[in-house]
Parts: structure tokens; C-alpha cells; sequence
């Protein structure tokens, strides 16, 4: 274990799939790094995804990933790419006009 680290502390949880699904959709499109998201959002800090061209930009890197999946016919990721799907109707809804 390296000690010299500032983060030496380890914390694991169980989520169900659905749950899984939901937190990877979420974490796609915040952009942070997961470690990043993660201690956002256990620690109540606001992970927000925020509409602008840097949103268009991971918006349409999601949708290329959501194509790929469709055409490779990946069922497995469906409940992932479902939840990606209502995240970005979402972030519609709640973009600035």
C-alpha cells in the first residue's frame, strides 16, 4: 500500500444492476473522472451537468457509444444505454434557452 498517497482509504458498496446503471449514465455525463464523481457524490457535493458546448461535445460522444452498441446488437449494456438515453432527455429539459 503506498502511504504516501493522499487518498489511502479504500471504500466498496454493492448496487444492483439497475442501480450500476443508473450511477455509469450519470458519471458519462458529468465528464468527471470516477474517483472524482464518486467522492462528489457520497460526500453530498453537487455533480452537475451543465449544457453548453462542452456538454454538446459529451453528449454526442455518449450517442456515438450508444450507435456502437445498438449495431454490435449488445444487449447486455441495455439498461446502461436506456439510462444514458433518459440522463440525456433530462439534461435536455433542464438546459438554459
Amino acid at each position: 500500500m503506498d502511504y504516501k498517497r493522499e487518498r489511502c482509504n479504500i471504500i466498496a458498496f454493492r448496487l444492483s444492476d439497475v442501480e450500476k446503471s443508473k450511477v455509469e449514465a450519470r458519471l458519462i455525463l458529468s465528464g468527471l473522472p470516477k474517483g472524482e464523481y464518486y467522492r462528489k457524490s457520497v460526500l453530498g457535493q453537487e455533480v452537475k451537468v451543465v449544457a453548453g458546448d462542452y456538454m454538446s461535445n459529451r453528449v454526442a460522444i455518449v450517442l456515438e457509444r450508444i450507435l456502437e452498441q445498438i449495431k454490435e446488437g449488445n444487449t447486455k449494456e441495455e439498461v446502461l444505454l436506456t439510462e444514458l438515453i433518459k440522463q440525456l432527455l433530462e439534461v435536455k429539459e433542464n438546459a438554459p434557452v
